[in-house]
């Protein structure tokens, strides 16, 4: 029985340190100039001024100070720790490195960004560096009324002008922010300014009284020209939630966002007596359909907190804060205290870390401690099973948060012994533990047929596939030590031609990281190699926004917050041909090959080509579905599987490695040139999109070619394929990428033809709607950078989702180009797809919506690139472009 409890410890805490967590309510980080201006003594107290010194004698301090010499590796001294920090804080770069590991573990943060001192603080997107999943915001609400009401006692010139001026922009700007999905919900810090015992309802002429005093005083202040920051009159404050609950009472929104309330624990600026949240019942009654989360375990009324959770559907308790301020056995008390009473799946958890990334090493650290501890203790009592352990803690960090604040995440818990060092010290492992992923990663290179060289890959702006080739045995040194694969390079190889020449601006200084993504591993492209997909990074690990492969993992995440869950899937098209005496290609003598006949498959190159590079594949776990003959002499077309978004544009990168690498191997040269001969078939890369939206609820009966259980409902498809259109001539910039991509763009040939619209089945639209959510993209071509095509097809997409945009274009059933102009204006077909590289770069230029959703450092980048890149390749005579495209495509 011991042995079996010691096991269920074991496993519980290795559950605990591995699942990752939703922070559900923190504060900025303050800027890197601004952080000497703050004690760091406030990291575990709430306590400031003259209290402050006293707190280096608190339970909670000394704890703190254990646990941060643990992970600093320094002497167990409040001297000792800040001298340490002061050297993390010495370099952007190591600063960097100590942030990221303070926030270890965090899934993704929800920020209130409502602070008096929001020039000192970084915004709450800079937490995106460090977290897997995109920060949101909570809006304080009072941080927004002082500022309306500032600005309508500077316009107006009576009280009761301002008064209305500033309550109908307040109401504006909640509804404003309720509609915006980087808004996941609500704060009010009433309990600060006038305690939580409010009015069951709003009274507005006591709220007018109230700002009668606030004009007068802001009027008065003009002269002086003191900012008015705070609202604290206790009807005006009352009105101000009360018309926020009325708000997200009223709204459309089928998920109705929370309002958080601060209750209990904070610093002496609020009246404890008037901090308990059952002050809130009242409130709580009268708006049964708003989600209310009680923050900070409503300290020292922690009972409270759970029994309101408990008693009301639309109540949570979160129990964050109290962890780093409170000590040990009163953390544990705590959560016991909220779970006497209240379910587990009503509690969620948060850090309310703030200003330094310390707050968050130590809540983290903290919380898993006592977790372990408390759920031990509940087993061992033989009140809930390991198995519901288990749950409370999935509930608690993750799926509470989840679903309360609409996230639309995916629970991926990290390996069990994936502990990064901020776990040292709470969990049982040595400190020279590698990394799981390193030690994952060395574990399947070992078993890929030993490979004696591993290959890092990435595609720059102009659709070139580069490398940097290591060793086993220098690969194997690093992943044995717990390092991640890695490489420098010059931040230069995002500006670069094809011939290494540097567009303009850009320059050889500075460095990235490429960061091997273990997941895309495979054997290959040739005997004794394997290979890995790279993102860039920054020396201390954060995200680079001109990374097309890391562009592309935020596109696929913006799709899973709007709960669809794309496929992509891809066509290879390739033309096999070989060197002539004139040092020109030419295509093979192979006579009656023609579209899917089979005679074109008895030609020795398949023998020698594509068969061996398809059973290669399929080795490597990538299944071929179909391969046939295309029209043009020597021209194929493989098939790869469906796969989510990253996955897919890895496994279309690494098969046409291996196709290249088997026609290399054999004299052959394969290439992807759009038209490599004028007189034959041109050669497109078709993509195959499939939306999955498995929580759609949509009840439209009309919609006969969805399953409610697995396919996106029609309304949903049909506004992301109508975001696809609505941006189509700019996304060409990147699916159609190249100066030669428009010798393909003819009508008639069905190559999706030159207009821009969709037809069912149809084959000359760039959109041919196959079934339901599943499309396929036929502007698109070899040449393309597919992590940026696909990037700008997926975020234009999302964002015709969630604008709900109409399919205003018909089913287009016949070749859009022989149509009479009436008969394509009544299909809402009204423009064309560009017709030269430099036409699509324009329309990408001033497409704002797409620059904004992909970033416009990225997008301006690539016109540069694109723009130096033509002025390259219209200086080549056209048979010295071809080659030229050839060798290198």
């Amino acid at each position: 029985m011991d042995h079996d409890f010691e096991a269920g410890s074991k496993a519980l805490r290795q559950l605990i340190a591995s699942t990752p967590v939703i922070d559900n309510h923190a504060h900025p980080l303050l800027k890197k100039s601004h952080i000497d201006r703050y004690p760091l003594l406030a990291i575990a107290t709430e306590a400031h001024g003259d209290a402050l010194d006293s707190s280096r004698t608190s339970l909670a301090h000394i704890r703190a100070v254990k646990q941060l010499s643990q992970e600093l590796g320094c002497g167990e001294t409040w001297e000792a720790i800040e001298s340490a920090i002061d050297k993390e804080r010495a370099s952007e770069t190591g600063y960097g490195r100590w942030t990221r590991r303070c926030l270890s573990g965090i899934e993704c943060v929800l920020v209130d960004d409502g602070l008096d001192n929001e020039e000192a603080v970084e915004s709450y997107r800079y937490f995106d560096r460090f977290v897997p999943s995109a920060s949101k915001r909570i809006v304080r609400i009072e941080q927004v009324a002082a500022k309306l009401i500032e600005d309508a006692c500077a316009t107006q010139d009576t009280a009761e002008k301002a008064f209305e001026a500033a309550m109908t922009d307040f109401e504006s700007a909640l509804t404003a922010a309720i509609a915006d999905g980087e808004v996941v919900g609500f704060k009010s810090v009433i309990c600060y300014r006038t305690g939580l015992d409010m009015a069951p309802e709003e009274d507005r002429r006591e709220a007018f009284s109230a700002f009668e005093g606030i004009f007068a005083q802001t009027r008065a202040q003009n002269a002086t020209r003191t900012r008015f920051t705070r609202v604290d009159q206790r009807p005006l404050n009352q009105f101000l939630v009360h018309r926020l609950a009325q708000a997200i009472r009223d709204s459309d929104e089928e998920k109705k966002k929370p309002i958080q309330f601060h209750t209990g624990l904070g610093d002496n600026d609020l009246t404890l007596t008037r901090s308990s949240p059952a002050h809130l019942q009242d409130f709580v009654r009268q708006y049964p359909t708003v989600p209310i989360v009680l923050l900070h375990s409503g300290y020292p009324f922690d009972r409270e907190t759970g029994y309101m959770a408990a008693l009301y559907a639309n109540v949570y308790a979160d129990i964050g804060e109290v962890f780093p301020l409170v000590g040990r056995d009163g953390q544990e008390n705590i959560v016991r205290h909220v779970l006497e009473l209240c379910p587990w799946e009503k509690i969620i958890w948060s850090t309310d870390g703030h200003w330094f990334p310390e707050t968050y090493l130590l809540s983290i650290g903290q919380m898993r401690d006592v977790f372990h501890t408390v759920l031990c203790e509940f087993v061992s009592k033989r009140d809930v099973s390991w198995s519901q352990a288990s749950s409370m803690v999935e509930d608690m960090l993750f799926n509470t948060s989840n679903r309360l604040y609409n996230l639309g995440l995916t629970l991926r818990r990290r390996d069990d012994d994936d502990l990064t060092v901020q776990t040292k010290g709470n969990i049982n492992m040595g400190a020279d533990a590698a990394p799981s992923q390193a030690r994952n990663l060395l574990r399947s290179l070992r078993a890929a047929d030993a490979p004696h060289f591993i290959r890092l890959y990435w595609v720059d702006y102009t659709g070139t596939t580069r490398l940097r080739v290591i060793p086993s045995r220098r690969a194997f040194s690093l992943l044995n030590s717990g390092e991640p694969l890695t490489a420098g390079v010059t931040k230069a190889a995002l500006g670069l031609l094809q011939n290494d020449t540097l567009t303009a601006d850009v320059t050889a200084s500075g460095q990235y990281q490429l960061h091997a993504d273990p997941s895309s591993l495979k054997s290959g492209p040739k005997p004794g190699h394997s290979m890995l997909m790279c993102d860039y990074k920054e020396d201390d690990g954060s995200a680079v926004d001109l990374c097309p492969r890391t562009m592309l993992k935020t596109a696929a995440e913006r799709a899973r917050q709007r709960k669809v869950e794309p496929k992509f899937g891809f066509e290879i098209e390739l033309v096999l041909v070989r060197y002539a005496r004139s040092g020109n290609y030419e295509l093979f003598d192979a006579d009656g090959h023609a579209w899917s006949t089979s005679r074109a498959l008895e030609h020795e190159l398949v023998g020698k080509v594509l068969e061996p590079a398809i059973q290669q594949l399929d080795a490597a776990g990538v299944y071929v579905e179909m391969f046939h003959a295309e029209s043009a002499k020597g021209q194929f077309e493989i098939v790869l599987p469906p796969a989510s978004p990253v996955e897919a544009v890895d496994t279309l990168v690494f098969a046409r490695q291996v196709l290249s690498a088997c026609a290399s191997a054999h004299g052959y040269r394969m290439t992807l040139h759009p038209k490599p001969f004028a007189d034959a078939c041109g050669t497109a890369a078709h993509a195959h999109i499939s939306l999955a939206s498995p929580d759609d609820d949509d009840d439209d009966d009309d919609d006969d070619d969805a399953d409610a259980d697995t396919v996106a409902s029609r309304a949903v498809y049909e506004s992301f394929y109508a975001g696809i259109l609505s941006h189509l001539r700019a996304i060409c910039a990147f699916t159609y990428s190249n100066l030669v991509s428009y010798e393909r763009v003819q009508d008639g040939v069905w190559a999706g033809g030159t207009w821009v619209t969709w037809g069912t089945q149809n084959r000359e639209t760039p959109l041919r709607k196959i079934e339901g959510s599943h499309w396929e993209v036929k502007c698109i071509d070899g040449l393309a950078n597919p992590y940026l095509a696909m990037a700008a097809l997926l975020v234009a997409g999302v964002n015709g989702m969630a604008k709900k945009e109409r399919l205003v274009w018909g089913d287009c059933a016949s070749d859009p180009a022989t149509l009479l102009w009436e008969e394509r204006l009544n299909l809402g077909i009204n423009s064309n797809l560009p017709a030269s590289i430099e036409e699509a770069l324009v329309c990408l230029d001033k497409d704002e919506e797409i620059s904004a959703l992909l970033g416009h450092d990225l997008v301006q980048r690539y016109i540069a690139v694109k723009k130096a890149e033509t002025r390259l390749l219209k200086g080549m005579d056209p048979k010295a472009r071809k080659k030229w495209i050839m060798d290198r495509y």
